[in-house]
């Protein structure tokens, strides 16, 4: 059966290493779904967490393949740990006279940031779960969206809980 994962990489921050990662989902047709790609507090390490739907026996041959790979350095499954997952979206919405006091209120509700604005619309920065990220969107949606950029997910373990 088919499940969502998210998978945390932490790998040697060097040229080619996330080419080989997202070969291993191209030579297995799986599509990536979420990709976000940082530096950690270690020099020279970087995280790679991504999201991806797959088969529980294809996601764990995929994370062995890692594993086996040089300049990866921890590989963890997180979709059964507890953790803080969350993601990021800027998003330009139309806003005419008639609409700005309502797409402000949906803004206030989900705490999203004015992050510029001007004479035909708002841009705001709104951070959260999928979810939360997924409703912001659609409840803008009726007013007119002129514009979406999207991180990837980034995820960390509980305070007091390791990763693997």
């Amino acid at each position: 059966m088919k499940s969502r994962h998210t998978i945390s990489i932490t790998v040697d921050n060097e040229a080619g290493v996330l080419s080989r990662i997202s070969g291993l989902f191209s030579a297995r047709d799986f599509n990536i779904e979420s990709l976000n790609v940082a530096e950690t507090q270690e020099p020279g390490t970087s995280r790679i967490t991504l999201v991806t739907t797959g088969d529980e026996a294809i996601i764990q041959q995929i994370i062995k393949r890692f594993n086996n790979m040089v300049n990866v350095i921890k590989v963890v499954d997180m979709t059964e740990l507890d953790r803080v997952e969350r993601e990021m979206v800027l998003i330009k919405v139309d806003a005419k006279a008639d609409s700005k006091a309502e797409i402000l209120r949906i803004a206030d509700i989900f705490r999203a940031k004015v992050v510029d604005v001007s004479p035909r619309s708002y841009t705001f920065e709104v951070t959260g779960d999928e979810q939360k990220l997924q409703a912001f969107i659609e409840l803008q949606r009726p007013f007119g969206i002129k514009e979406i950029a999207r991180t990837g997910t980034v995820a960390m373990s509980r305070a007091g809980k390791k990763s693997k």
